[in-house]
């Protein structure tokens, strides 16, 4: 039997207070081909049958070399050390759960403390969290930092050279909350500048968000967009990825109040999506609307060193409304990971990986724009990702590189119509001279 502790009238007291007549109204947003009861499930199988499928499922994966992969777009390709695979396959680091009881987790809590460390030093901010689910949970997170410190106001200006899957999921966060999501599309839509942030900030700004470089590449005048949103009385959020900040100055240096990003290029696996590992800090001032867990160094009653879980804003532990969030752990495993890939690579190596992506990058571009049709979409300079024209549709060049054996970039018009002679492409240290001379080669056929 099915205990159910809401009696008739309770539920229809609950639904007259949102606004719904049925409970099954609270479903309506789930598409009504996979809404339950119809899942449209297939038969079920044995375990030899499911794992034959999955294999042949498996099969049709098309995976090219490593320097013959051009995609980027939030999910990066970057040589992992042996050291990082080596150490996470440890036990103690593999199995291990919330160091809730300090003097049984000191390993896990120095990990997560040196963890915190390098990610403020990346970014130039004072405190890090021990980290969040993914990228986009990170940024969202920060939104609602910056809110919950303004108090009383609640308008986020988000740029629309934000990844648009952030943009999603920020939406997805804040919708009920009260906050008022506006997003800001520049007069050159892969490009925001003051101009067009300007005419949408009043006195009930909470925080201005951009990203640095933006999902198109394109690193924008940030610092200008932070003093205009510090002048307006509101905070300013910046998404980043961790390996440009090799080469470019960091967020924290431009005015960032906030910092977030997608960790996923510090030693973790693309792995088709995830797990990944999301990247968050803020200056200390906003510590106490941090979501997530902090871990601290102290003394014991003997005077020696000791890891200890300092800050835990969670519903778990305070009361419930007084809880940061509903953010319930972080990405310990993942974080251990970048923990290990900085530690292996050390400040020149991590600026090497950086230097050759920024290097390989621009020779694609430069040879890709000789080739009649091709052109960079914008003036800005860029990282390890830029947006070219095509003299075609971005879907046919990537066809004729995928026919190649070449894994071509995002095709934009998959996200405006209006775009689909745009296409996003990526290099890092893992592509090579001869291959781009070949990607070159095939388009110019």
């Amino acid at each position: 039997m099915t205990f159910n502790p809401h009696t008739p009238e309770d539920r229809e007291a609950m639904l007259a207070v949102i606004g719904a007549e049925r409970v099954e109204d609270l479903f309506t947003p789930v598409p009504e081909g996979i809404r339950f009861p119809r899942l449209n499930l297939p038969p079920q199988l044995t375990e030899m049958e499911a794992a034959h499928r999955l294999q042949q499922l498996a099969d049709r994966n098309v995976v090219p070399p490593a320097e013959d992969v051009y995609l980027g777009a939030g999910s990066y390709q970057h040589y992992v050390p042996a050291t990082v695979g080596q150490i996470l396959s440890r036990g103690e680091f593999y199995t291990a759960y919330t160091p809730y009881q300090p003097e049984v987790a000191q390993g896990t809590l120095q990990v997560i403390y040196e963890f915190q460390s390098m990610i403020a030093e990346l970014f130039e901010m004072e405190v890090a969290n021990a980290s969040m689910y993914d990228g986009a949970t990170a940024l969202a997170e920060g939104a609602l930092m910056a809110v919950a410190s303004s108090r009383k106001k609640n308008r986020v200006v988000v740029a629309g050279t934000v990844h648009p899957a952030y943009r999603d999921v920020m939406h997805t966060y804040l919708e009920g909350s009260g906050v008022e999501v506006v997003e800001v599309a520049g007069a050159d839509p892969f490009v925001i500048t003051v101009d067009d942030i300007r005419p949408h900030l009043n006195e009930n700004l909470a925080c201005v968000v951009v990203q640095y470089p933006n999902f198109y590449g394109a690193i924008e005048d940030v610092r200008d967009i932070g003093d205009l949103a510090h002048e307006a009385g509101g905070l300013f959020v910046v998404n980043t990825s961790p390996v440009p900040l090799g080469l470019l100055k960091a967020p924290g240096a431009l005015g960032a109040d906030v910092v977030a990003a997608e960790g996923q290029s510090l030693g973790v696996a693309q792995s088709y999506g995830g797990p990944y590992v999301g990247l968050l800090a803020s200056r200390q001032s906003l510590v106490r609307q941090m979501p997530g867990r902090l871990a601290g160094i102290t003394v014991d009653s003997e005077g020696k060193r000791g890891y200890v879980l300092t800050l835990q804003t969670r519903e778990q532990h305070i009361r419930r409304e007084k809880a940061t969030s509903n953010i319930c752990t972080n990405q310990g495993l993942m974080a251990t990971a970048a923990t290990v890939y900085m530690s292996s690579l050390g400040p020149e190596g991590f600026r090497e990986v950086a230097r050759s992506s920024y290097q390989h990058a621009h020779y694609l571009a430069t040879r890709l724009t000789e080739l009649d049709g091709y052109a960079l979409a914008y003036e800005q300079p860029f990282f390890h990702e830029f947006t070219v024209r095509t003299p075609v549709p971005a879907a046919e060049v990537n066809k004729l590189l995928l026919d190649a054996g070449i894994l071509g970039g995002l095709d934009l018009g998959r996200f405006d119509p209006a775009h689909d002679h745009h296409l996003l492409l990526c290099a890092t240290e893992l592509n090579t001279k001869a291959g781009i001379d070949r990607f070159i080669d095939v388009l110019g056929r």
